[in-house]
C-alpha cells in the first residue's frame, strides 16, 4: 500500500506482488526491479527484512534451473542471430530498433505478450497487503510474472502467461518432461497455429530485418552464412543460460537436424510480414544492393564474365520494367503484387542474356568460341575475344572442386553439438567427463588413422567464386571482349545470332506443384543446364528455381510476339 509509484509502461498505480517479492503492474504486468520491504519484529526486534525467493534459491543451490518460456529461448536465439549479423556489417540499429519492433510486434499479435490478459486468466500472486508470515507459510512455488518478464535484459520481454491459464495448468505442462514450462502445450498449438515460432522463422525474421534495412545481403547469402557458421542456428540452443535447462520436447524445437531451406524461410517471411500488418516497405531503387542492376554486376564478376555483358542486362531489365520500385518493393498482404526473389530474378537476368548472345543450344556457343579463338590466335593487338569454350572448361573444373568440398563439409558434419547438455548439477560431471573421453578417443584414433584435423571456419565473404585478373593463366574473362558475336544495327549493338528458343510455351497456371514451369536436365541443352547449375551453386537453391524465373522474364521479353504467333514453335525471331 505504500508502493504509490508510477509504472513505466501504462502509469498506472495498482500494484500486485509476485512470489519473488517484486512488485508487478495489475494493469499491464510490468515487473519492476522494486522489492517489497517488511518489518517483522517476532523474528529480529527494529530490524528491515527483504523478502528474497526462496524457490528460485533453491532452484540455483540444487542446479535445476529455472523455469523458462519457449518464446524467452527464441528470444535468446533472434538476439544472437542479430548480433552475428551485426558483425558481418549490418547496422546497428537492426538489432536495437527494427528486429525488437518485428518480434514484439509478433509476441502482442500472437497474444504472447504485451496484451490484455484473456478473461477468467489468473495468475495466484501475493498482494501488497500480505503480511510476511503469510506468505513465509505458503508453499513453494514459481513466481510466473517475474520469470517471464526477467529474461536476462534480452529485450525487456513482457508477458502474460497465455501458454498457461493458471498454475495448476503450468503444473500439467511441466509434467511431461520438459526443460521450459511450456513445451508440450507449445508443440500441441503448433499444430494447430501455422505462425508458431519455429527455427527457420528465426531467419526470416532477421531476412525481414535486413530487407527493411535494404542492407546488402540476399536471403541466399544469409543461408549461407549460416551453414558456413558465421550465423548462430544449428545448435544454437548451446549458447543458452546454464540456467536455461534444455531437455525432452525442448529438443524438438531448438534442436536442427536439417540446413534452411530458401522457399521456406522466404515464404513464413511473406507471411510473417502479412501477420504483422507490416506497411509497405522501403522502396528498392536503382541504388539499392538489392537492385537487378547491382545484383548483375556482382554475380558476373563471380560467374568470371566479361563485364560487357552488364550492359546487355541493364537493357533486359528496362525493357521487361523489373527495375522499377513498385516492381521490387515488397508490399506485405498485397496478393495482386508479385513478390520479388532478388538474387534469383537477377542470376536470371543472367542467363536470358546469355541465351540472347550464344544461344546455348550446345552447337551455336561452340561456333561461336571456335571463331573467336581463331581470331585471338591471329589478332594480338586489343583485348581478346570471348571463348565460350575456354570459359567452360576454366568454369566446369573450378565448380566441380568447389561442389565436391561442399558436399563433402556437409557429409562430415556433426549435427551433435560440441557443448554437452546436462540437466542437473548432479549429472554435470558425469556428462562433462564422458564428453572428455570421446574426444579423447576421437584425436587418438585421428592421429593413429593420419585423417587431416578440421579446417578453420572461413572469412565470411560475399564471393564464393574469386577471379584475378593479375594471373597469367588467361582464366579471368572479365576484360574479354563481346566483338566477335555483336553486330551494329541502327546505331545500336545487336547480336549476330537471329534466332532463340523459349524454355516453355506457356507457364503452369497450377500452383500445387509450385513451378511455373517444369525442369528436367534431359529435356534442355547440356550448355544450359550447366550455366543454370553454376547460378545454383551460387545461390544454393535449386535450378528449377531458377529455370522458372528464366521463364518468366522470357514470356515478358516475348510477349507481343507470342501474342501475335500461338503456335507450338519454340524458336523466335528476335
Amino acid at each position: 500500500r505504500n508502493f504509490n509509484e508510477r509504472c513505466a509502461q501504462c502509469s498506472e498505480v495498482n500494484w500486485g506482488l509476485t512470489d519473488g517479492g517484486r512488485f508487478y503492474c495489475r494493469s499491464c504486468h510490468n515487473v519492476t526491479e522494486r522489492t517489497r520491504e517488511v518489518v517483522n519484529t517476532e523474528f529480529i526486534p527494529n530490524t528491515r527484512i527483504q523478502t528474497i525467493s526462496r524457490d528460485l534459491r533453491k532452484q540455483e543451490k540444487s542446479g535445476i534451473g529455472c523455469e523458462w518460456y519457449v518464446c524467452e529461448g527464441f528470444q535468446l536465439v533472434l538476439k544472437k542471430q542479430a548480433e552475428a549479423l551485426e558483425a558481418l556489417g549490418a547496422r546497428p540499429q537492426m538489432k536495437d530498433e527494427i528486429l525488437c519492433n518485428f518480434w514484439r510486434c509478433y509476441l502482442q499479435k500472437s497474444k504472447q505478450a504485451y496484451c490484455n490478459r484473456p478473461a477468467g486468466e489468473t495468475v495466484k500472486a501475493l498482494s501488497v497487503c500480505d503480511s510476511s508470515t503469510e506468505a513465509d507459510s505458503e508453499p513453494e512455488r514459481p513466481s510466473l510474472l517475474h520469470l517471464l518478464s526477467h529474461s536476462e535484459s534480452e529485450g525487456d520481454l513482457q508477458t502474460d502467461c497465455s501458454f498457461a491459464s493458471s498454475i495448476s495448468n503450468v503444473s500439467e505442462s511441466t509434467s511431461v518432461y520438459s526443460g521450459s514450462v511450456d513445451g508440450s502445450l507449445y508443440l500441441k498449438k503448433k499444430q494447430k497455429e501455422k505462425l508458431m515460432m519455429t527455427m527457420p522463422m528465426t531467419l526470416s525474421f532477421c531476412y525481414m530485418a535486413l530487407l527493411w534495412l535494404r542492407e546488402p545481403m540476399t536471403l541466399s547469402d544469409l543461408l549461407r552464412f549460416v551453414v558456413e557458421g558465421h550465423i548462430p542456428y544449428l545448435n544454437v540452443f548451446q549458447h543458452f543460460p546454464e540456467k536455461m535447462k534444455l531437455c525432452g520436447l525442448d529438443l524438438r524445437i531448438f534442436c536442427v537436424e536439417s540446413w534452411p531451406v530458401y522457399e521456406e524461410v522466404y515464404n513464413k517471411m511473406l507471411e510473417l510480414a502479412a501477420f504483422l500488418d507490416l506497411p509497405r516497405f522501403p522502396d528498392i531503387t536503382d541504388s539499392c544492393f538489392l537492385h537487378p542492376d547491382m545484383l548483375c554486376m556482382k554475380y558476373l564478376m563471380e560467374a568470371n564474365l566479361p563485364d560487357e555483358l552488364h550492359n546487355w542486362t541493364c537493357r533486359v531489365v528496362k525493357k521487361i520494367c523489373i527495375g522499377e520500385a513498385d516492381f521490387l518493393t515488397l508490399v506485405p498482404g498485397n496478393k495482386s503484387s508479385r513478390k520479388v526473389k532478388y538474387d534469383v530474378l537477377a542470376a536470371a537476368v543472367i542467363v536470358v542474356v546469355l541465351k540472347l548472345l550464344f544461344l546455348l543450344d550446345d552447337h551455336y556457343e561452340w561456333l561461336l568460341s571456335d571463331f573467336a579463338e581463331e581470331r585471338n590466335k591471329n589478332n594480338k593487338e586489343g583485348g581478346p575475344y570471348f571463348e565460350f569454350k575456354k570459359w567452360y572448361k576454366v568454369l566446369k573444373c573450378s565448380l566441380d572442386v568447389e561442389q565436391k568440398k561442399l558436399d563433402e563439409e556437409r557429409a562430415k558434419y556433426l549435427w551433435r553439438c560440441e557443448k554437452p547438455l546436462f540437466y542437473s548439477a548432479e549429472k554435470k560431471s558425469k556428462v562433462l567427463k564422458r564428453r572428455q573421453m570421446v574426444v579423447n578417443l576421437q584425436n587418438q584414433f585421428g592421429k593413429l588413422s593420419g585423417s587431416v584435423r578440421p579446417a578453420e571456419k572461413p572469412n565470411p565473404s560475399s564471393f564464393q567464386l574469386s577471379w584475378s585478373e593479375e594471373n597469367t593463366d588467361g582464366s579471368c574473362f572479365h576484360r574479354h571482349s563481346l566483338k566477335g558475336i555483336l553486330q551494329e544495327k541502327c546505331g545500336l549493338l545487336t547480336a549476330m545470332n537471329p534466332d532463340y528458343w523459349l524454355c516453355t510455351v506457356k507457364l503452369c497456371t497450377e500452383r500445387l506443384c509450385g513451378h511455373l514451369a517444369h525442369y528436367r536436365e534431359v529435356d534442355f541443352p547440356q550448355s544450359y543446364h550447366f550455366v543454370l547449375r553454376l547460378f545454383s551453386f551460387l545461390l544454393r537453391i535449386q535450378p528449377s528455381y531458377i529455370h522458372d524465373e528464366v521463364c518468366v522474364i522470357e514470356h515478358k521479353l516475348f510477349h507481343k510476339k507470342l501474342c501475335k504467333k500461338p503456335k507450338y514453335n519454340t524458336v523466335l525471331r528476335k
